[in-house]
């Protein structure tokens, strides 16, 4: 099944082009996004390890949804931790500088379990660095992790054009590990579109190509570019793709849904519901049809025109001026 959706759904800055504001009373996001996508990347589970009740939580907040699945971004401390070998990274934590790998996979399953015991967990993304280049000890470590997480739907991101590669896909395909086609600016050796399909599960995700802002400079994420005001750890994100942008992207998503039981595909340019608009214009051009998107996302974006339905949400009514005398 082909399932197109974004990355993430916390974003203050889709108020009012996303999200209705004001929103109305008992407004939730997420149910409001299930309307819309097929899934939705967790991107919380990166920055901390899953929790059971929240996990819980999403599932029910998407119940009316039959076909919905998250996806899961892996914890980070398995992708970009530094200190120790990746073997002994994998034994423990009895040396300084080792991190305990066995013990943080155990928290990760049991935080994303009511996911995958619900039926709502289609992948688990590992996000590696662009600095994680394709060598022996590289195969070692993602050989390792994917070892430690039995039973999970796993897609290994890279950003490191070396890993396009048959070994690497090889190993991919003997680990029962998915490989994540992305789109993101061309620079130096960074991975170009692809099309692969190593597991049960392929996956794409398109982060935009801000090419001028991909790779921060020392010191961003202190603030706002004055001139911009576009916070520096969304600015690599503020990217808008053109339909004719798109267009490479469709033939590829449709090359990888022959060869996959499940295709995810992320819009993660989320800066300003750019993401969401893409994601619906892939959605239309996928279908070959109209699909519903909010209303105040095709206002603001006028190139859904001419591929989705806007659908109105009711607005919490203002409090009516009440007379001084």
């Amino acid at each position: 099944m082909l399932r197109v959706g974004i990355a993430g759904w916390d974003y203050r800055d889709w108020a009012g082009i996303v999200y209705p504001e004001p929103r109305p009373r008992g407004f939730d996001r997420l149910s409001f996004l299930c309307d819309f996508f097929d899934a939705i990347e967790i991107n919380s589970t990166f920055y901390r390890q899953p929790d059971a009740k929240a996990a819980r939580s999403w599932t029910s907040r998407v119940s009316s949804k039959s076909s919905f699945l998250f996806t899961a971004k892996l914890f980070q401390i398995f992708t970009h931790a530094r200190g120790g070998s990746p073997a002994s990274r994998g034994r423990g934590a009895g040396a300084p500088g080792t991190i305990d790998l066995q013990g943080e996979a155990r928290v990760f399953l049991a935080g994303i379990a009511p996911l995958l015991e619900a039926g709502r967990l289609g992948a688990v993304l590992m996000q590696f660095p662009h600095a994680f280049h394709d060598r022996p000890e590289s195969r070692a470590h993602l050989e390792a992790v994917a070892r430690l997480l039995p039973g999970l739907p796993l897609v290994a991101e890279f950003r490191h054009r070396s890993w396009d590669n048959e070994g690497a896909l090889a190993l991919l395909r003997d680990l029962g590990v998915g490989f994540c086609n992305i789109d993101q600016p061309a620079l130096g050796m960074t991975l170009p579109p692809t099309d692969h399909v190593t597991s049960r599960v392929a996956y794409a995700r398109l982060h935009g190509r801000n090419a001028a802002n991909w790779f921060p400079a020392r010191g961003a994420g202190i603030g706002p570019d004055p001139i911009s005001m576009v916070p520096p750890s969304a600015a690599r994100y503020d990217y808008f793709y053109s339909s004719e942008e798109l267009r490479p992207w469709v033939d590829r998503i449709r090359s990888m849904a022959a060869g996959a039981e499940e295709v995810f595909v992320i819009a993660n340019n989320h800066y300003r519901g750019k993401g969401p608009a893409n994601a619906l214009m892939l959605k239309s051009a996928l279908s070959t049809g109209r699909v519903k998107a909010p209303a105040d996302l095709v206002a603001a974006f006028p190139d859904l025109n001419e591929t989705a339905e806007p659908v109105e949400t009711a607005r919490r009514r203002a409090p009516r001026q009440g007379r001084l005398f």
